[in-house]
Parts: C-alpha cells; sequence; structure tokens
C-alpha cells in the first residue's frame, strides 16, 4: 500500500487531470482520504459511479456539493456505460481550462493524460474499459483485482493511467467499515456476513422501510408492531424482522428454524444490486 501510494506520488508529475471515482451511495466512505492530500493541486473530476442504484435527489445534491467544492462531477454507470461520453467531455473541458499553461511550455498537441483513481472495486477498470472501448483493464468482482499501473490511450486524444485500487490502512471509523461492507468495496470474508446483513437490515429499517417492506412483501403493520413493541430491544425487533424475511424467502432449516446468514446474504445482495431500491446511505 505504501508502494502504490509512493507510485502514485511520482506519476502525478506526468498527470494533467486526475479522474476519481466514487460509489454515488457513500461518496465519503469510498473516497480514500490520504490521496486528497497528494491530487489537491491537480483539476479533479469525480466520477459517481452505480449512480443507477443511489437516489436521484441525492445524486442532484451531491453533484452540487462536488461543484461548490471546486471540483467536477460527473453521473455514471460504467457497467452500462450510462454518462462514459460525459466524463470524456469533462476529461476535455477541464483541460481546456489549463492547456494555455502547457502550450507556454511547448507542449502542444500532446495527449491528455488521466490518471484515473479510486479505491477497489468502486469501477475503475469498468469506466477505463468503457471509455477505451474494448477490454484493456482486468475487471472482477473481487476487490482489488487491479495489480499494477498501465496507460490506455482513447481515440479522442487521451491517456489514461491506471492505478491499483488502495484502501487506507486503517478502517478505524465503524460507520465507514459498514458502508465498505455494505456495499461490497471489504470482502465478504473480511466481516461476518451476518453482522453486516444485520446491521444493514436496522438502517434500512430506519430509513427505507417502505421499500422493504415492498421487496420482502412483509406486513407493513405486522412489522411496525414488531418495531414498536417496548419489551423488546432494538437488536430484538431487527431479529424478528430478519426471521420473516428468511421465512418469505424459504431460508427455512431443519426445525422450521431461519438461516440467518443464508437470509443477511439475501438482504446484502438485493441492496447491491438496487433490488429494494435506489439507495443512497450517506447524504449530501
Amino acid at each position: 500500500m505504501a508502494k502504490t501510494k509512493r507510485q502514485i506520488i511520482e506519476d502525478l508529475k506526468l498527470i494533467d487531470v486526475v479522474v476519481e471515482i466514487l460509489d454515488a451511495r457513500i461518496p465519503v466512505s469510498s473516497q480514500n482520504p490520504d490521496i486528497q492530500e497528494y491530487i489537491k493541486n491537480k483539476p479533479t473530476i469525480i466520477l459517481l459511479n452505480k449512480s443507477d442504484l443511489s437516489n436521484e435527489e441525492e445524486n442532484k445534491k451531491w453533484v452540487t456539493k462536488i461543484q461548490k467544492e471546486g471540483k467536477s462531477a460527473v453521473l455514471v454507470n460504467c457497467n452500462s456505460g450510462d454518462g462514459i461520453k460525459n466524463a470524456i467531455a469533462e476529461i476535455k473541458r477541464v483541460y481546456n481550462n489549463i492547456k494555455e499553461q502547457y502550450q507556454n511550455k511547448g507542449r502542444i498537441g500532446k495527449a491528455i493524460r488521466v490518471m484515473v483513481l479510486g479505491i477497489p472495486n468502486v469501477g475503475k477498470s469498468s469506466f477505463i474499459n468503457r471509455a477505451a472501448k474494448k477490454v484493456t483493464a482486468q475487471v472482477g468482482n473481487k476487490p482489488g483485482v487491479t495489480r499494477q499501473k498501465q496507460w490506455i490511450r482513447l481515440e479522442e486524444g487521451i491517456e489514461l493511467l491506471d492505478t491499483p485500487g488502495v484502501l487506507w490502512p486503517k478502517l478505524g471509523d465503524e460507520e465507514v467499515a459498514l458502508n465498505l461492507a455494505y456495499t461490497g468495496t471489504i470482502k465478504d470474508d473480511v466481516l461476518e456476513t451476518i453482522e453486516v446483513g444485520f446491521s444493514l437490515l436496522k438502517y434500512l429499517l430506519e430509513n427505507n422501510l417502505n421499500e422493504l417492506a415492498e421487496r420482502y412483501k412483509l406486513d407493513l403493520e405486522e412489522v411496525n408492531q414488531i418495531l414498536a413493541n417496548s419489551d423488546l430491544e432494538e437488536n430484538e425487533k431487527a431479529l424478528d424482522i430478519l426471521h420473516l424475511i428468511g421465512r418469505k424467502r424459504g431460508a427455512v432449516i431443519s426445525g422450521g428454524n431461519i438461516d440467518e446468514e443464508k437470509t443477511a446474504k439475501i438482504i446484502l445482495d438485493d441492496f447491491r444490486s438496487g433490488k429494494i431500491g435506489r439507495i443512497t446511505l450517506e447524504k449530501a
């Protein structure tokens, strides 16, 4: 990790524009705080990826917030390719604002050099492949597939520098760690699936109850009765509702008991794929 950071700092000397890819559902948690110090003097474009999975109104608010901070922001879906043309156009626009200083140094007619940054599993390789219109970067559903830097030339006179996904050394903030786990950035074998799924369920009960009930065909009256039961602790209420979902999804084991781990995984998978709804965990 330290080696990668040193390489990024060295490579920035070659770079005109930085493209930082964030997860639109967790724009704060998916941003590497260490990197911000290194790129602060470079024109930066923020790509809010997976914007098809995040709340539309919150998307607009995040774009506005980022723009007020002096950076560009583009909503993209790197899997489908939505927004990629807008991202390329924004790279050109941002470069046009600074190209005079390069022309004064005799750098005329050269490609726009762009560093692509982002934490593991946020969509860097998918963005590069979409932008290049071919498979140039290795893509995988496991975090950290990109292992070494590589330059990719685009038709538009742009060269992209891919970099390994970098997480900061210590995830001391529990909320950040959970957000990364909810979205699949942290691999499921790092944190207990049942704990992560249970924690996500508690968040959804508090913030997205209607979407949750609709997805799993829960009786809202029954759910609200459980939530209003003063004899139950918060965790007990959530566990009762987890069991309701497990029963609805057929996650029943011997003796009529609920397979809690399987149910937790169902909730996580449905959230990550947007089947529960378009949900933004971090509000602008």
